[in-house]
């Protein structure tokens, strides 16, 4: 496999806290990468630079080789690198269905097109086809804000998948959701990888984590402090030492 997403040397600070001190992540191309820590230790903040949320105050993110480091949110997005949130982002008044018609507008005018009906039949039946995928298809006449929790991070995953993304960032796909549902999401998530999709997973669920990803990368106070295949990280005594001393509560994790 080849590098998809390379994170060098990432650092930021919020008010002279040290969010992100000199962060290195690699995303392989059709791997599930899942990023782990205690809490405070920067793990969203660094999905926020990522995705143009935050900028670094040093450091490159690249994506297929190209510097996008100071990439707005929208131009990562076109570009191929879609996201949810641990809050997640629906149109709470928009139906389901129009939730998702707003996802395959990426580049421009998607609020005009979708209020004049201009989506088009191909965009229709993909948006269809996503909430199907995901089990809501029954539910697309529905006021999104209607949804149950779990329902919702199911149509935020859909909201992201509709928009082909080469590579999808999950930020706690499992929290807050029940245990049928993690199943159902992680199944989701391996069947999508096998047809070639590339993940990269914030979760607090180890179970979750050690069940589907390939490769772990643990983050404490802003750094990265190992990475490697799951049993290899579970058994590292740095991180059981990070998770059992808790982390740096004093960071400002930036939930955008």
């Amino acid at each position: 496999m080849s590098a998809m997403l390379e994170v060098r040397g990432i650092a930021r600070a919020f008010g002279g806290v040290k969010a992100l001190n000199g962060v290195d992540l690699t995303v392989e191309r059709g791997s599930i990468t899942g990023l782990i820590g205690p809490n405070g230790s920067g793990k969203t903040t660094l999905f926020n630079v990522i995705t143009g949320y935050v900028t670094p105050d040093s450091g490159t993110v690249s994506f297929e080789g190209v510097d996008i480091t100071r990439s707005k949110p929208n131009q990562v997005f076109a570009l191929g690198i879609g996201r949810t949130f641990q809050l997640t982002r629906i149109f709470g008044r928009l139906s389901v269905l129009e939730n998702m018609l707003v996802a395959t507008q990426r580049k421009e005018s998607w609020l005009r097109g979708l209020t004049r009906g201009m989506s088009s039949s191909d965009e229709l039946e993909s948006a269809m086809e996503w909430l199907k995928f995901v089990g809501l298809d029954g539910k697309s006449h529905l006021e999104a804000g209607a949804l149950s929790y779990g329902q919702r991070k199911l149509l935020e995953l859909a909201y992201v998948l509709v928009a082909n993304p080469d590579v999808i960032m999950l930020d706690e796909p499992a929290g807050g959701v029940n245990l049928t549902l993690i199943n159902e999401i992680g199944e989701k998530i391996q069947a999508l990888n096998e047809q070639g999709k590339t993940f990269l997973v914030v979760e607090h669920n180890m179970e979750f984590v050690m069940k589907i990803c390939h490769t772990v990368t643990v983050m404490h106070q802003g750094t990265d402090l190992t990475s490697g295949p799951p049993a290899q990280v579970r058994s590292n005594p740095a991180v059981l030492d990070a998770y059992l001393g808790g982390g740096d509560d004093d960071e400002e994790e930036v939930v955008a």
